[in-house]
């Protein structure tokens, strides 16, 4: 599925995305977010954050163009969409009152595809009438937990593959299900399970990771069953050879990242 570079390829064609997330103690899911988003061939990235982040984003990750919401803290407004491909939305972002009506208002302003992770799930979950308004061809990235706030409880494997099948309908959208042999459920009801990935990687920040990761590969732009299953094996993939270099119960989310690179390679 990985799409060759030419010669003459330039920035502007592999897409701009808008990465909202971080909040105070949070910042670093928006840092790992946007390098794995930088590492995985966006063109261009601009991060909204709160304005206790500046320094940080601006230190961690020079690549990347940022922007501040006017609080100290957390987000409390909606920024322009109107020069981006992608909005990734949701690591470190907290569930404050003033953060859930910025995200109602970016969803009433028919934002491109979304990446929706983390609090923007669980903002979903406890206002259901929101899910409406998520664009269609956005990537849901819920873990168990997440999902069975959005979707509702289930009685075994094959249910819950059957609620996700639903979601994924619904909502015209990819719905990711996280974890062991992740499954990938597409409008249209296929699913698909990945087989990348260890138990190393269950540590805090990866699932950040892989909504950087599905952030710059929708916006460059794959369309997003292909950039779900791109993603997901590559975050996997990652997150294999670095547990091979240092160790399953030492990897990091920032070891997932480190290793996208070598991932990209041996893929192609």
């Amino acid at each position: 599925l990985l799409k060759p570079r030419t010669k003459f390829d330039h920035k502007g064609k592999f897409g701009h995305a808008l990465l909202i997330a971080g909040g105070y103690g949070k910042m670093g899911a928006a840092v790992l977010a946007s390098r794995a988003a930088l590492r995985s061939g966006l063109g261009l990235l601009t991060t909204y954050i709160p304005k206790c982040g500046y320094n940080i984003m601006q230190g961690s990750v020079p690549e990347a163009m940022t922007i501040t919401d006017q609080h100290e803290m957390h987000l409390t407004a909606a920024p322009s969409l109107e020069n981006y491909s992608v909005v990734g939305i949701g690591p470190g972002l907290g569930q404050e009152k003033e953060t859930v009506q910025a995200f109602r208002k970016i969803l009433e302003a028919t934002p491109p595809p979304m990446v929706i992770d983390a609090d923007a799930l669980n903002i979903l979950a406890a206002s259901r009438e929101l899910l409406q308004l998520v664009p269609p061809g956005s990537i849901l990235t819920p873990h168990p937990k997440e999902f069975e706030r959005i979707a509702g409880s289930w009685k075994n494997d094959f249910a819950r593959l059957e609620l996700q099948k639903q979601l994924a309908k619904n909502l015209k959208s990819v719905v990711v299900l996280k974890g062991a042999y992740t499954s990938i459920a597409s409008p249209e009801g296929r699913v698909f399970f990945n087989s990348s990935g260890n138990p190393g990687m269950a540590k805090g920040g990866s699932g950040d990771v892989l909504t950087g990761i599905l952030t710059g590969l929708l916006a460059q732009p794959y369309e997003a069953l292909e950039a779900a299953q791109l993603g997901v094996f590559l975050h996997g993939y990652a997150g294999d050879l670095g547990g091979y270099e240092k160790g399953f119960s030492s990897l990091i989310a920032s070891d997932i990242v480190e290793f996208l690179p070598e991932a990209f390679k041996r893929a192609v």
